[in-house]
């Protein structure tokens, strides 16, 4: 089991930056992947951006040269540094874990998607709103 704590969330105006944080406790030593997804009002959610045990990082198009993804060897904690914030990036980000075997590439689509409950785990989320 793991629990995932999301902070760092906040206003800013567009072309603004800001860096999430997530804690994780539980049974991290067991983690394979890790990731943000983020959620909107009325739009579907996305992964956006994911690292996995071998450091392996991917990104959806829209934020990539924006966002960095980095975690710490222990993977008790994961970040999302952003730069360059649209109004686009408004949303609720969730920081998320899995155990399952599967590849950054993988876990990034699989986070997307509703079945992710049955794959991850995931906090309650901090929300970022950017301005035009």
């Amino acid at each position: 089991q793991l629990e995932l704590v999301e902070s760092g969330g906040g206003s800013v105006q567009a072309g603004g930056s800001l860096r999430l944080s997530c804690e994780v406790s539980g049974t991290t030593d067991k983690i394979y992947s890790m990731g943000w997804f983020r959620q909107a009002p009325e739009k579907e959610r996305e992964g956006i951006a994911a690292i996995d045990r071998n450091g392996i990082t991917t990104y959806i198009e829209s934020v990539k040269g924006r966002f960095t993804i980095s975690q710490d060897k222990s993977k008790k904690s994961l970040d999302l540094q952003m730069h360059r914030l649209q109004p686009g990036d408004t949303a609720m980000y969730y920081c998320t874990a899995t155990a399952w075997t599967m590849n950054a590439d993988q876990a990034l689509v699989a986070m997307g998607r509703e079945g992710w409950r049955q794959y991850g785990f995931w906090g309650q989320g901090t929300q970022v709103t950017v301005a035009p």
